[in-house]
């Protein structure tokens, strides 16, 4: 069982160089791109897979035997290479019409939470590797060209998801590989420096508290003179008022291989919902630039309710930074757990307006917002032949 925290961020296509094949300008060569029902399948043959849900108790119990396999200490494990880990997959939109049907948008567009659960199982596929990094390419003129990076957590879990395993140790073989285990560090030191700055943990710093006041300021009443009247500027939207709502059913057929909901379900539904949040609040079709990290924070069991909840928290120019909270709720206990924040910068074609919290927990959220928006790695500028969309 594997625990994934990942992020990605878009690529400016005016900053990159095109490639003539998949496997030009990489690390290692393959012999031939596999097909992404190709890779969920040899993950199912790997970890052993019930075709039906009526035998999902079964197949779990007989699960408890891989136990005897597990090592107790990470030396009693081979080392591993990195090109050990490296895979290109394919989908053939062009070439398969069943496939193009399930992935494209009414704009003849690629939807990205497709994307998403891909990605997640591409993640599962690779399940020695501790953190790798995933490109996707477009094929465009016969050319392939760069559009995402993301990079991934891999936490091992034994083969009933009630406690951790070792993985192989990893060894880096050249320069670039050196500095992509150095790049992990770093993504490792920079994920604990965030949490431990968290403002469920610690008060704004003097900037923020700052930001805060002059927004709260901004929104009083210049007649009343009163800290209970509050104004709306011009070109602006209470944050209360973004909000957008979604509840589904987690039928077995969106379970995965260890017989939960599939990750990447989660992920597509909580980017759709987000799009739609700022497609909404923008009043045009945003594209995606960024998606913050994903913490994977409870597994979602088979039967829940799924309830998403969407908001605006910052905006910038034309850049919307939407918030998704998932919580589920069990039929039996009626119990509500979070399981998911998903944060997701979307770039709209027009200038939007600005987002003005009420409350404190708004202005958290706010401030939130701002730090998420502020750790996207470079502005991306708008192409009218974008080929990513929801």
């Amino acid at each position: 069982m594997l625990s994934l925290l990942f992020r990605l961020c878009f690529l400016n296509k005016g900053l990159l160089t095109h490639r003539r094949g998949l496997a030009r300008g990489s690390l290692y060569k393959v012999q031939e791109p596999l097909d992404i029902r190709e890779v969920r399948n040899k993950l199912g043959e790997i970890v052993g897979v019930s075709t039906n849900w009526r035998d999902h108790i079964k197949a779990m119990e007989e699960r408890k035997l891989l136990d005897n396999f597990l090592v107790k200490s990470q030396k009693d494990l081979p080392p591993r290479k990195m090109k050990d880990s490296y895979i290109e997959v394919l989908l053939p939109l062009g070439s398969d019409p069943s496939l193009r049907e399930k992935y494209l948008t009414v704009q003849n567009t690629v939807r990205f939470g497709r994307i998403l659960e891909d990605l997640d199982s591409l993640g599962g596929s690779k399940n020695f590797t501790v953190w790798f990094i995933t490109a996707i390419f477009v094929h465009i003129d016969n050319e392939f060209w760069p559009v995402l990076d993301a990079t991934f957590v891999m936490v091992a879990r034994d083969s009933e998801n009630k406690g951790p395993a070792f993985v192989n140790p990893l060894i880096p073989e050249n320069e670039e590989e050196e500095e992509l285990f150095r790049q992990g560090e770093l993504n490792k030191s920079r994920r604990i420096a965030w949490s431990s700055a968290s403002l469920l943990k610690v008060a704004p710093s003097p900037e923020e508290r700052n930001t805060i006041h002059e927004l709260f300021l901004s929104t009083l009443d210049p007649k009343t003179i009163s800290f209970q009247s509050r104004v709306l500027p011009a070109k602006s939207v209470w944050m209360e008022d973004t909000k957008l709502k979604s509840l589904d059913i987690c039928h077995p057929q969106e379970r995965n291989i260890f017989n939960r909901i599939f990750g990447g379900f989660l992920m597509r539904k909580a980017y759709e919902l987000g799009w739609t949040t700022a497609c909404s609040f923008g009043g045009s079709r945003p594209f995606v630039v960024t998606v913050d990290d994903i913490m994977f924070q409870k597994p979602v069991e088979v039967g829940s309710l799924l309830f998403l909840s969407s908001q605006v928290c910052f905006t910038q120019n034309n850049y919307i930074q939407v918030r998704v909270h998932s919580e589920v709720a069990s039929l039996q206990t009626n119990e509500h757990m979070t399981t998911n924040i998903f944060h997701f910068t979307f770039m709209s074609e027009k200038e939007v307006p600005s987002v003005f919290p009420k409350t404190y927990g708004e202005s958290m959220l706010y401030l939130d917002g701002q730090r998420h928006f502020k750790s996207m790695s470079v502005p991306l500028i708008l192409k009218k032949d974008y080929p990513v969309e929801p």
